[in-house]
């Protein structure tokens, strides 16, 4: 097992000015399963195969425990990758699949015999070592990609959107095993991913990039409940949190009929947040026109647009400009209807409008 640690880690494409990733400080603990997670083109992909050693670096330096492995090639980095696509010899059985990178390093039969074996009882793949890929499912498949990395006793792990090629009902199931499989071998994880609940559910703490920066590093639970500016508090949740530009005046800011405390000396104008949990049924307050009701059983979720006209959205994409409100599923409102919520002070965010920062 080991540590990482990106020190100023940058990345700029050939023919490019804008770095792919830029000075990227990240320390990654011993053991750790670290989620790499943003939008597309934010540099997560590009970050974990600078790790790989399959990128060059243009600045910085990464370091695996104490070991600079900057200019080290792939090969001998000790780490074993998991990639979105399975890349399984169609040719070859599941245990020579798992077995193939140790036989090419040259491990004696007897040795990678007893890894492949312990392996597929990890992964409950005994019943199918002498199968082709082919005769498997996708999420066998998936398996067996994670069997030929564990098989190498790696010092790290690295998985590039390995769950991508799955349906949604397999992608739950498979996700559960592949974090509970980590907590059991202990072995360093990186993990990508562009799916943020595939995050919030799988890391020890997660990363959030953008444009190739690093936003904010922190247990999932953390990233929710104190977001570190407006895009990760917008990227973080499912739904997403509500955010507005709002007027402030002696430290009061005004959402439609809702007159909320605000941070001393913020100024005139700032971004304020609300996850759709914090608005709570009211007689007065923010009127809002239901558009949608979405029935989740034991969740439901109420969109719509506010009434009020002094209501500005901070999403300039006037599609994502709607109020998504949780709500009881027992009273739940009929699109047309208009309902009246107000929030609950304990849930709302602050940010800066110009630098997004929190207040």
């Amino acid at each position: 097992m080991a540590s990482v640690t990106f020190e100023n880690a940058t990345r700029i494409y050939p023919g490019s000015t804008t770095p792919a990733v830029d000075k990227l400080n990240l320390q990654v603990k011993d053991g750790e399963f670290l989620v790499l997670v943003g939008p597309s083109g934010c540099g997560k992909s590009t970050a974990l195969r600078m790790l790989a050693g399959l990128e060059e670096i243009d600045g910085g330096k990464i370091l695996i425990d104490d070991r600079d492995v900057t200019n080290v090639v792939a090969k001998d980095r000790d780490i074993a990758m998991v990639f979105q696509s399975y890349a399984l010899y169609p040719h070859m059985t599941v245990a020579e699949n798992m077995g193939f990178a140790l036989k090419i390093s040259g491990t004696p039969k007897e040795e990678r015999d007893r890894r492949v074996k312990e392996a597929a009882k990890l992964l409950d793949l005994e019943e199918y070592l002498d199968r082709k890929p082919k005769a498997l499912s996708g999420g066998q498949r998936q398996r067996v990609a994670m069997g030929r990395a564990i098989v190498r006793e790696p010092q790290v792990f690295l998985m590039d959107e390995p769950l991508s090629n799955l349906d949604t009902k397999l992608r739950i199931a498979t996700r559960t095993q592949i974090a509970a499989l980590q907590r059991r071998l202990g072995i360093t994880t990186v993990y990508v991913t562009h799916d943020q609940v595939e995050a919030m559910t799988m890391g020890d703490r997660v990363a959030v990039l953008k444009d190739g920066q690093l936003q904010q590093v922190d247990t999932p639970r953390n990233l929710y409940d104190a977001p570190a500016n407006a895009f990760v508090a917008g990227f973080i949740g499912a739904p997403t949190m509500n955010l507005f530009t709002v007027a402030v005046s002696a430290d009061k800011a005004t959402l439609g009929g809702l007159t909320l405390d605000a941070p001393a000396g913020a100024g005139q104008s700032l971004t304020l947040g609300v996850r759709p949990e914090g608005f709570t049924p009211a007689t007065t307050g923010l009127k809002v026109l239901v558009a949608l009701v979405e029935e989740l059983g034991a969740d439901t979720f109420v969109y719509g647009k506010p009434i009020e006209s002094n209501v500005k959205f901070a999403n300039a994409n006037e599609d994502a400009q709607q109020i998504v409100i949780r709500w009881d599923p027992k009273t739940a409102p009929k699109a047309g209807e208009t309902i009246t919520v107000s929030v609950n002070p304990s849930t709302v965010h602050f940010f800066n409008t110009i630098t997004g920062e929190r207040v």
